[in-house]
């Protein structure tokens, strides 16, 4: 009977053991469970590329190639409700943004951003390359002024540069501003010179639809290579460069429409240019109709206009996926009074796939 009761005693202070050992492998589980999800809910991917064909006649010669663009893939992790954290890098080229978020107030009136993003110069340029109608994406003075690509001094930065910024919205959110202090040098560039860019950005957003923009930049460049554009600035050269810009949009069901007026200073040239694009719906068959008209003057000084025009269609095949198909053309284009050289025709093919 002693060896029963033994036995038995030894048999539940067991099966105490095995239900407690599961239950804490039970909470242990689900514990592990609870912070996956919740990692999990606090990161969004996101992605697209961009890629086609294009053929080119310029002074009588043609060309012709397959082209990828850009394939971007970012990460955005929300650390708090307050606090987050974005990485981007496009797998054709370089990375292109890392920055923190902090938002200071109980609503969206005012948050710090620090970190290397897009600068909020101009309409256009904060925007991403999947909203735009073009296919070439920005207009001339857009690309030039904020650094997209075709000013020479500062080089191609994709419009980025690294720095601080604090933004916000009252008023419902039709009123939203930003502040920056930038280095004014460029994607993943320490500054060239002691000088930091101070950029401003005012949206208002009077009706439903209408947003009207308004934009500045104070500054000074350091010259990383001659320009066509700027003769009298030589490499590695401070000089000044300021910009302002006046644009709005306007989206409706019927179509929607983009246009904006832009004026720049680099040392003593001054530029200025303006552009008006928009897309308008072909009944519920997800095909729009695409147009543009863009003027830029390099340098008034030395009257170096460039006007070029944008016409045709893209096909919303599934969410903010699409395929278009554009002819553009571009203006002969002098210097000085001198011929350059002769009209851009172009025919541009794009696909886009983008997730998130």
């Amino acid at each position: 009977m002693t060896n029963y009761k033994s036995l038995m005693k030894a048999t539940l202070a067991m099966a105490l053991a095995i239900l407690s050992s599961t239950a804490a492998m039970g909470q242990s589980s689900s514990s592990e469970t609870d912070w996956m999800k919740d990692l999990a809910s606090r990161i969004q991917l996101h992605g697209y590329a961009q890629g086609g064909a294009n053929y080119t006649h310029k002074d009588g010669e043609d060309a012709a190639t397959f082209e990828v663009k850009r394939i971007l893939f970012w990460a955005n992790a929300q650390i708090t409700d307050r606090w987050s954290f974005l990485f981007m890098h496009d797998f054709s080229s370089v990375v292109q943004e890392f920055y923190t978020d902090y938002r200071l107030s109980e609503n969206k009136a005012l948050t710090v951003r620090l970190g290397q993003f897009k600068n909020g110069l101009s309409f256009e340029n904060p925007l991403s390359p999947t909203a735009m109608e073009a296919i070439d994406v920005y207009s001339e003075a857009v690309t030039y002024l904020t650094g997209c690509g075709s000013d020479p001094l500062l080089g191609v930065q994709y419009g980025r540069d690294l720095g601080l910024a604090v933004f916000g919205e009252t008023n419902d959110g039709k009123l939203r501003y930003e502040l920056e202090v930038m280095n004014g040098q460029g994607i993943n560039k320490r500054d060239g010179n002691k000088e930091k860019d101070f950029i401003a950005r005012l949206e208002y957003r009077p009706v439903k639809g209408l947003n009207l923009v308004s934009t500045g930049q104070i500054g000074r460049g350091h010259a990383i290579a001659n320009s066509l554009y700027n003769p009298d600035i030589q490499v590695g050269d401070d000089y000044k460069r300021n910009r302002w810009t006046a644009g709005f949009d306007y989206k409706s069901k019927a179509f929607n429409v983009h246009g904006e007026y832009l004026e720049g200073v680099d040392g003593s040239a001054k530029s200025r240019g303006a552009y008006l694009t928009g897309a308008v719906p072909l009944g519920e068959s997800k095909v729009d109709l695409v147009g543009s008209y863009d003027f830029f003057n390099f340098n008034t000084d030395l009257n170096m206009d460039q006007h070029k025009a944008i016409a045709g269609l893209q096909y919303w095949f599934y969410g903010k996926c699409r395929v278009q198909l554009q002819y553009v053309y571009k203006s002969a284009y002098t210097a000085g009074g001198q011929f350059c050289h002769g009209a851009n025709h172009a025919v541009m093919a794009q696909m886009q796939i983008r997730f998130h």
